[in-house]
């Protein structure tokens, strides 16, 4: 059971940041527009780039666009880029399965070619996406700020990474959970209320993968 969100706040809109290579038309951002809709919320759920620095600037501007006090949303590489906007502009944040030190992951990447599904953008990894995401690392982080949602048997990250770097935040474990956290609908009233707005159970419905 989760405890109360620190802060009681209503969000007045939701900026949501899909993975590495994912985009606009994932499952998640699909959930969250859908949440955002039944709760008459504005929201945003841009399609990014591959590059960690014009990705934040892209998500940036769509911030200015929520109002005073939007709820960050992140998935993997995109929870990276929500805590480097929660820790500059002093917001709530909901995190999955983040990316921690991104820097050192995609070195093994590099010079991997891929293809992103959802936008068609053809791109290779290459030693400036590691100097981006070094560069923009936070030093330190507010844990009091965050809600993790976490999967158990995450395949591509290690969940006790996340458990090191947001020590102390408010964390919801998903037994079992891959990294894609299939079960993202279920927990929608938990993200929400992180932002101080009521969704009752099972009016979101999960997306097909």
């Amino acid at each position: 059971m989760l405890s109360a969100p620190l802060s009681p706040v209503q969000a007045s809109g939701v900026l949501y940041l899909h993975g590495f290579n994912s985009g606009y038309g994932s499952p998640k951002s699909a959930l969250i527009r859908e949440a955002c809709a039944a709760l008459a919320l504005p929201c945003a759920t841009p399609q990014l780039s591959h590059r960690p620095l014009a990705a934040l600037r892209l998500a940036e501007a769509q911030l200015a666009e929520l109002g005073p006090n939007p709820l960050l949303v992140g998935s993997s590489m995109g929870g990276f880029l929500v805590t480097c906007l929660a820790e500059r502009h002093d917001l709530a944040a909901v995190l999955i399965n983040p990316a921690v030190r991104p820097a050192r992951l995609v070195t093994q990447w590099l010079g991997e070619a891929f293809v992103n599904e959802y936008s068609g953008e053809h791109f290779t990894v290459e030693a400036v996406h590691g100097e981006e995401l070094a560069a923009l690392t936070p030093r330190q982080v507010s844990p009091q700020r965050y809600l993790l949602l976490l999967g158990s048997a995450d395949e591509t990250l290690d969940p006790a990474d996340a458990h090191a770097l947001y020590h102390g935040a408010r964390t919801l474990i998903q037994p079992g959970g891959d990294h894609g956290f299939s079960t993202l609908a279920d927990h929608l009233p938990a993200v929400f209320a992180h932002g101080g707005h009521h969704l009752a159970s099972g009016v979101i419905a999960s997306q097909p993968r």
